[in-house]
């Protein structure tokens, strides 16, 4: 198990080239449909709570996977995974980086990557939407996004109270008070 955790975290961080939001359907890919260690619905909360805490989406996806598939030596495995191939990068390719940063195809090739990892997000925000349509209506769905969306760009409330609230509402929701 330690070395599917391992390979599957490896993966994600060789080809997350982008930053976290183009890792994160990779993560999804990994941890839900190639190994089934969760259910869309768990990554979607595991997903959220990640997004809430400070630093690199990535590093706390791969930290709470493996700690809750393998415990403490699980998650630093996951952890170590999913930032080796970036220690291994880093140290090997920024000189030569340096060296061709203003050749054509190499800022071409940065640019590239920009609307690949904004289909990759649709791709996923659809999958997520039709999970959450399958428990809802759409009416409810567009009215909760528009909620969202003003509370977070229009008010500038912090994101982190945005899912307090959310869980609230659910939870009072699941209990029948809404």
């Amino acid at each position: 198990m330690q070395m599917k955790i391992f390979w599957a975290f490896f993966k994600v961080g060789m080809l997350g080239y982008g930053g976290g939001p183009a890792s994160i359907p990779l993560v999804h890919k990994e941890v839900v449909d190639t190994y089934e260690w969760m259910t869309d619905e768990e990554f979607q909360d595991s997903l959220a709570i990640a997004n809430v805490l400070p630093g690199p989406i990535i590093t706390k996806l791969a930290g709470y996977i493996g700690f809750v598939k393998k415990g403490w030596l699980g998650m630093m495995n996951a952890i170590f995974a999913a930032i080796l191939p970036t220690i291994i990068l880093m140290i090997v390719l920024l000189k030569l980086f340096a060296e061709f940063k203003d050749l054509d195809w190499v800022q071409g090739m940065s640019h590239g990557v920009i609307p690949v990892v904004g289909v990759m997000l649709i791709i996923l925000t659809y999958e997520f939407l039709e999970k959450a349509k399958a428990k809802t209506t759409w009416k409810f769905i567009i009215l909760f996004t528009i909620l969202s969306f003003l509370l977070l760009a229009v008010l500038d409330i912090h994101p982190a109270l945005v899912i307090l609230l959310i869980i609230a509402f659910s939870l009072f929701r699941k209990e029948g008070r809404i």
